[in-house]
């Protein structure tokens, strides 16, 4: 598995490309920036209506079409890397007036141009994150879309720039409507599992609250949400307490989606920093809400590392995490600090993302401390998804035992319709994988079932689709290198076993009834139906036949639906999209 070394910045090694150096926007609001925005008027007379049907925002490890980045002469080699990375896995679009200039010292570093698009356009930071364009599609996998939100930053050029990319990739865009839709918001406090779920601080209520300083709209959290959904499918959108240091109050600063249900969270010595207040939104996450597979979010935790002498947000260090990282299909850029620090959240990323090609860039040197500017990696680069996604969701399994049928399902769709999956497996110390064949189970549902052999070792697998197109795609997306893994011998979790043996729902999106499938020695079940605002809606008791159960769906009930199964074996949780 090919791995790119960290590389630190040295000026004697490369040679930066000699053009005008643009004064350098921090990515918190300067003192001058704050004296004007009292009179600075946020507006855009290009703004629009949302989308007029269901759309879906896609999560950042699917598979991306163009990485889009502004690139500021102040730090050149930390941009030559996440390009030199990214041309390998996509198409790079960068902003600069400077063409020449930064094409030749690319090229004089041996950087291929091939997939780069300059584009000559006026820009006022780095922070392309923030105010760039989201990817949604049309029905999770139809027309490609992107977003844009009123920037909260005095910073008129970063502002429109997503229309800009949009001309230049031939995409539509929907920007915040300058009536009540006039949505203030940063793509660096946004993150979505692609499922319609997404987190935020509350900055995104402040920003938009009665006595906002943006001369937008005051609108409630209701009003928020409702904006949320027309432009963006985001249906249940989870907001946490902002943090004391955190001076930009954006969350990529210290969580990170790893897949739908996994969260990746920085965490500090006890008592230290954001360390309280970040435990107590996790714990606040994990009491309310669940992921979109109806289970409880896996929070993994990776150590922010203090200043060389020590030092953290609360005594004056800068906001060193290893969370803000970039997704670019097979590839993941992570920031990096310093050797000591560095080494074991590498590896920890690597252990976490088995395949993906891990490329750690410095942020925090003399010549170019990106860090002290609030910011890092995932903060300076923005995707732009792929045109026609083969999309495949699919609740990865913890556990088995041996000698058992395990049943695996997923989610499958391409705008053409899908004509063949199946499920690869094998024993870890396998050489070859073995090709199971899934079945179409209803509307977009694949299942497989797995006959795990008598033995001792783990299961690894992955999902493999192909298209009536004729475009294939895998998940992991880089699969066969990287996998998911069934442990065996170890006590099985009951929920994570239980949703390993109801099958369902077929099919999702649902109209008039809904089917899950048991296995056949359980012969009755409790159905207790909740709406996304919690309120009870069915607690119904049913017998099965043949292991098969078909719940009627009533006409008033509409949007997110969680069904809650309890057998004696255990209580799982199902989401239904009620159409």
């Amino acid at each position: 598995m090919k791995k790119f070394l960290p590389v630190l910045v040295f000026a004697i090694l490369f040679v930066a490309p000699l053009q005008a150096q643009e004064p350098v926007l921090p990515n918190y609001l300067t003192e001058n920036e704050k004296s004007i925005l009292p009179n600075y008027t946020f507006g855009q007379d290009s703004r629009t209506p949302a989308p007029t049907g269901p759309v879906r925002t896609m999560a950042e490890w699917e598979e991306v079409e163009y990485l889009v980045v502004t690139w500021q002469p102040s730090f050149p080699n930390i941009l030559r890397q996440i390009v030199e990375a990214a041309v390998e896995e996509c198409k790079v679009i960068i902003t600069t007036q400077n063409e020449t200039s930064v094409a030749n010292y690319l090229s004089s570093n041996g950087v291929d141009l091939t997939n780069i698009t300059f584009m000559d356009v006026d820009w006022d930071s780095i922070w392309i994150r923030d105010y760039a364009g989201n990817t949604i599609y049309s029905d999770d996998v139809g027309e490609r879309a992107l977003v844009d939100w009123i920037y909260n930053r005095p910073r008129p050029n970063d502002d429109v720039m997503p229309s800009s990319h949009a001309t230049t990739t031939g995409l539509p865009i929907y920007i915040t409507d300058s009536g009540t839709n006039d949505l203030v918001n940063t793509g660096g406090n946004f993150m979505s599992d692609g499922m319609g779920n997404a987190f935020a601080s509350e900055l995104i209520l402040e920003e938009n609250e009665p006595g906002n300083p943006y001369g937008v709209t005051p609108k409630t959290e209701a009003e928020i949400d409702q904006i949320m959904e027309d432009y963006m499918g985001i249906s249940t959108y989870i907001k946490m307490t902002a943090l004391p240091y955190d001076v930009i109050h954006h969350i990529d600063m210290h969580m990170k989606l790893l897949d739908e249900e996994t969260l990746l969270v920085s965490k500090y010595p006890e008592g230290v920093a954001d360390g309280p207040q970040i435990e107590a939104n996790i714990d606040y996450v994990l009491s309310n809400f669940q992921s979109t597979f109806g289970t409880p979010y896996d929070v993994k935790w990776i150590d922010a590392p203090p200043s060389s002498s020590g030092l953290y947000p609360d005594n004056g260090g800068y906001y060193r995490t290893f969370t803000n990282a970039t997704f670019v299909n097979k590839t993941i850029l992570v920031p990096i600090y310093r050797p000591e620090v560095d080494g074991p959240a590498l590896a920890q990323w690597e252990e976490m993302m088995p395949g993906y090609t891990i490329v750690g860039i410095d942020v925090d040197n003399q010549g170019e401390n990106l860090i002290s500017q609030v910011g890092a990696i995932h903060c300076i680069t923005h995707t732009i998804g792929v045109a026609d996604p083969l999309w495949i969701v699919h609740q990865k399994i913890d556990e088995a035992e041996a000698n058992t049928t395990v049943p695996v399902e997923a989610q499958i769709k391409h705008i053409s319709g899908i004509a063949s999956a199946s499920v690869f497996w094998k024993e870890e110390t396998a050489a070859n994988w073995t090709e199971t064949a899934m079945t179409a189970a209803g509307t977009d549902m694949w299942t497989a079932d797995i006959t795990i052999p008598n033995t001792e070792e783990n299961i690894q697998y992955y999902i493999s689709a192909e298209a009536n197109s004729g475009k294939t795609q895998v998940r992991p997306i880089v699969a066969p290198e990287g996998y998911w893994t069934m442990n065996l011998g170890g006590v099985l979790n009951t929920n994570s076993f239980e949703n390993a043996i109801v099958a369902g729902p077929f099919p999702n999106p649902a109209n008039n009834t809904v089917s899950f499938g048991f296995d056949s020695d359980i012969a009755n079940v409790q159905v207790v139906v909740h709406n996304v605002l919690g309120q009870e809606l069915m607690n119904s008791e049913y017998t099965l036949y043949n292991g098969s159960l078909t719940v009627s769906l009533p006409a008033n009930w509409s949007g997110t639906l969680f069904f809650s199964l309890t057998t004696q074996k255990g209580t799982t949780v199902k989401k239904v999209l009620k159409q």
